[in-house]
């Protein structure tokens, strides 16, 4: 602190702990780091954990989640995870999140995608990439329109009762 840095960062956090005590740890660094400086969590962000964190007073994050778990077949939706591997899939002619924007969602149905993951082919895991990209991107957007508009506590209540973490790196397949 007495470096009077740009900003902080919160590191050594989600190395296997329980979420609780990720969580206690972040609270007690963040407690000691100035309120003006921009604080950071470093490799840190499933999207529950990330508003519980900006909760917290965490401003950044960086996680290779969104492209890691695309490359197992999982994407990104309002209510957790889907692995688009899954043989219920097979012939659903919907997009991958019916409300989302991103190219794949707007192009492509979700047993193209699943045919394209079962087929190893690239074109699978990076229309699920951009897809889990374009998600984190709007709920960042979504988080800092809701504190810009001093409701972050009632759109994060919401968030949080809508998404259901799973285990996504193993999702139902």
């Amino acid at each position: 602190m007495a470096l009077d840095l740009p900003g902080y960062a919160i590191g050594g956090v989600s190395v296997g702990e329980p979420e609780p005590e990720m969580l206690h740890a972040v609270e007690s660094a963040e407690a000691w780091l100035p309120a003006h400086k921009p604080r950071y969590a470093m490799g840190l962000g499933q999207p529950d954990q990330m508003v519980k964190m900006v909760a917290r007073g965490v401003d950044m994050f960086d996680c290779v989640l969104p492209t890691r778990i695309a490359r197992n077949g999982t994407a990104y939706t309002r209510s957790g995870t889907i692995n688009l591997k899954r043989s219920d899939l097979r012939m659903d002619p919907g997009p991958i999140e019916s409300a989302c924007q991103c190219y794949a969602c707007k192009h492509f149905s979700r047993s193209y995608i699943r045919h394209l993951l079962k087929s190893d082919e690239i074109l699978g895991l990076r229309l699920v990439s951009l897809h889990n990209l374009h998600f984190y991107i709007n709920l960042m957007r979504e988080i800092r329109e809701a504190l810009a508009q001093e409701r972050f506590g009632s759109w994060s209540t919401a968030f949080l009762s809508e998404y259901k973490a799973r285990n996504e790196e193993h999702d139902d397949e």
